[in-house]
């Protein structure tokens, strides 16, 4: 079985969340995108406590596309330093991984 993930990062505007989306489907590097917000997050930046309000965008897609799936994020996201996190997914059902599969590059 090959190595899935789920890809996140966030974004302040649904406009660019939805633009990251596109482009990361446009490219194969990911075959589906859940845009999920607004939601509020709370962190550290610059030495204080920042909030915002952000859309959370999880990308499924492959171990194996991590790579190239980073640098498209990283090309067009407006943050100085975006948030981009893989977590592995240990189980799925096979139809939707094969699924999966077949819509990445």
């Amino acid at each position: 079985m090959a190595d899935y993930i789920q890809v996140m990062t966030t974004l302040e505007k649904k406009e660019d969340a939805a633009m990251i989306s596109r482009n990361v489907l446009e490219e194969k590097l990911a075959a589906c995108v859940q845009i999920i917000g607004p939601m509020t997050s709370t962190y550290w930046w610059e030495g204080k406590i920042e909030e915002a309000t952000e859309w959370l965008c999880v990308m499924k897609s492959r171990r194996d596309y991590y790579d190239r799936l980073e640098k498209c994020i990283k090309d067009i996201h407006p943050y100085e330093e975006p948030e981009i996190l893989a977590i592995p997914v240990i189980a799925g059902s096979r139809g939707y991984l094969d699924w999966l599969d077949g819509e990445l590059k």
